[in-house]
């Protein structure tokens, strides 16, 4: 359930929202009874060859504005997602649950990336134009002199190869461990990839341990673990990654890092700030003819064509919401605009998970996706020793060893579906936990990949995600 195709997707779906300034800009959304902090960082694990700056990891907490919140979600972003992906789904959770407060984690590789430009915008300091030009308008017109410095294009530091599962869990353990210190119920979550780490965290051996000690339940938004590979292919995965000339950064549908979050972040603050403006990307040639849509729209309407389930293509599962009917017969300066009427998760709801609340100065993805996180999420299984562990210096052996007491929370999506349950009975069963423990759903047929997160004010994820947080209050 690794949803390797989510970035490529966002890459061409934020690219294309991107556009010109607009008069008339989409309010983020600001909670009246939740608090959002910015990216708190924190001291991680030490990864050998890792200068200091980067051995971190951060969090995003999301608390009551008042009284006392000693229970924790965490949430861990899947492939190329951040922390403020999950912003507007922990302001609904912390909103409608007294005692509990959400973490988003922020993993190590945002610090490599000049958000400089967007947190400009985003304070209203620098127009969307201003941020095309900074991070792409540049590219193709040597005359704009203020763009970031070139070498974000080619970034590609040796000693990222080793930023797989033993860094992820390790950065991870970090976070935990500072939730416990507030002596409530701790609960770790993923999407899509993020259902990985879970698994790994939850059956990694610290010290004669599994992490699932620590934690009260394991929420999997349409991610988890599934078999593990061969040593073969562990060992394979690993030669091409070792290889002098190989980049450490995930390649997402032939684009490499860092345009995958440049332009899933600029496109997304593009949709925030200029809805109603024409797209620039739909006339850039930056994008596949299957995602251009065959009339000029607006930021809006070439955002939603490129990952609405009804037009988006079938390459780009991983990035899709319900988000709207399509594009609509109203224009404005002869772009048409979107049309939201039906959607699960509304279109401005959608761009602010992934290019974050104006409030935020963090973005929703990474420009710098580890290839070796990736690679090992094969080996974790079901947290059951096996050889391509060895391989890959996965330490996920404690799967038969988790807390009788622990209670886990499984939703499939369009990604997932029936599978997501499936991995979480196979979890419980191997270790003893009764089944009565473990709470299915699948929302295949009805709910798209990025749904789950994002869907409201109706949205079954969230609301039986409640019921069971309440539960181990």
């Amino acid at each position: 359930m690794r949803a390797r195709t989510l970035a490529s997707a966002a890459i061409v779906a934020c690219c294309a929202a991107f556009g010109a300034a607009s008069t008339s800009a989409h309010k983020t959304t600001k909670a009246t009874t939740a608090h959002v902090s910015q990216v708190i960082w924190m001291k991680g694990y030490d990864s050998p060859g890792t200068p200091a700056k980067y051995n971190k990891v951060g969090v995003i907490k999301v608390t009551p504005a008042t009284g006392i919140a000693k229970n924790v979600i965490v949430f861990e972003p899947g492939t190329s997602a951040a922390a403020s992906y999950f912003v507007p789904l922990a302001q609904w959770i912390v909103q409608t649950l007294p005692g509990w407060q959400v973490w988003a984690v922020q993993r190590r590789e945002s610090l490599l990336e000049d958000q400089s430009e967007l947190k400009l915008a985003k304070q209203g300091k620098a127009t969307i134009n201003q941020v095309f030009n900074y991070y792409l308008g540049f590219l193709n017109n040597k005359s704009i002199t203020d763009h970031m410095p070139s070498s974000y294009l080619t970034l590609a530091p040796a000693y990222a190869k080793d930023w797989g599962m033993n860094v992820a869990v390790n950065d991870l353990h970090a976070v935990i461990g500072a939730a416990e210190k507030l002596g409530g119920k701790v609960v770790l979550g993923g999407h899509s990839l993020g259902g990985s780490v879970v698994t790994a965290y939850a059956t990694w051996d610290f010290g004669g341990h599994a992490g699932a000690d620590g934690l009260a339940g394991l929420v999997y938004d349409d991610g988890a673990s599934g078999p593990a590979e061969t040593a073969a292919a562990a060992t394979a995965a690993l030669q091409t990654l070792d290889a002098p000339t190989a980049t450490p950064w995930l390649s997402f549908g032939g684009i490499g890092a860092p345009f995958a979050g440049i332009f899933n972040d600029t496109g997304a603050l593009g949709v925030l700030k200029a809805p109603n403006a024409p797209s620039l990307g739909q006339t850039s040639g930056l994008l596949p003819a299957d995602i251009v849509p065959p009339v000029r729209v607006t930021n809006e309407g070439q955002y939603g064509y490129a990952l609405n389930y009804k037009t988006s293509p079938i390459g780009l599962l991983a990035a899709q919401g319900h988000i709207g009917t399509g594009i609509s017969s109203h224009t404005i300066d002869g772009a048409h605009t979107w049309n939201g009427a039906g959607a699960l998760t509304p279109i401005t709801r959608f761009a602010t998970m992934f290019g974050a609340p104006e409030e935020l100065t963090a973005a929703g993805t990474e420009w710098y996706f580890p290839q070796r996180l990736t690679d090992d999420t094969a080996a974790v299984g079901n947290g059951i020793a096996n050889p391509a562990q060895q391989v890959l210096d996965v330490h996920s052996t404690m799967g038969k060893h988790l807390p009788h007491s622990l209670r886990i929370f499984a939703f499939g999506a369009r990604l997932g579906g029936p599978l997501i349950g499936v991995a979480a009975d196979a979890l419980a069963k191997q270790s003893g936990i009764p089944l009565s423990h473990v709470v299915k759903f699948n929302y295949q047929s009805s709910y798209s990949h990025n749904d789950p997160a994002g869907a409201y004010p109706k949205n079954a994820f969230f609301s039986n995600l409640v019921k069971f947080l309440r539960k181990l209050a």
